[in-house]
């Protein structure tokens, strides 16, 4: 039975790296921002909390199934499951971005424009990810692994990019009306627990 763990192991660290990016969604210093830009913000951390709750749901499960001794069978569907949820969260997370509208600074509509496309980007990722974890063979023990092995690679890929964009929207003012919203600051909450 020990094949799977390890490789589970390396795709839970490469996971945590990933589940951060949304959580990370608050700035620190507590400027006061203009009245449209904190509506705005206040907008997308809430619909924000749900999303990053959800991420941080599908993390947790990942890393509980990397510490049983698991079948291949149990690790298949949790992840896959998992990997939903996530490519759902990313999407939810994208419209609202997109419903919000551009935040009221400089060059806020290309910042929107450029993070929803990475959001969605982020979410198709993650279903992909599920369908490869969904054709693993759970038969064959190392067959399995080899391909868990594949799929943490994908994982460590996506958890190390396509995060400029988001980097870039929450940036200056609107990072810092974000951290003012009491929704971002639970929702990156987590982010400290899962980042190490």
């Amino acid at each position: 039975m020990e094949g799977t763990n390890p490789v589970n192991k390396k795709l839970a660290a490469a996971l945590s790296g990933g589940a951060v990016l949304v959580l990370a969604l608050s700035g620190c210093s507590s400027d006061d921002s203009s009245e449209k830009l904190n509506s705005w913000a206040q907008q997308v951390c809430d619909a924000v909390q749900p999303q990053a709750e959800k991420i941080e749901a599908a993390n947790t499960a990942i890393q509980k199934q990397t510490s049983d001794n698991s079948t291949p069978e149990d690790v298949q569907s949790t992840d896959s499951k998992a990997f939903q949820d996530m490519s759902d969260a990313y999407d939810a997370i994208g419209a609202a971005v997109q419903k919000a509208g551009a935040p009221d600074v400089e060059d806020g509509e290309t910042k929107q424009k450029n993070a929803v496309k990475e959001l969605n980007d982020i979410s198709t990722a993650y279903a992909g990810l599920r369908k490869q974890v969904d054709a693993l063979d759970t038969k064959d023990q190392a067959k399995f692994a080899d391909g868990l092995k594949g799929v943490a690679t994908e994982l460590d890929k996506l958890s190390k990019s396509g995060n400029d964009a988001l980097k870039t929207l929450e940036g200056g003012d609107v990072g810092r009306a974000m951290a003012q919203q009491e929704s971002c600051k639970s929702a990156s909450a987590p982010a400290t627990a899962t980042s190490s």
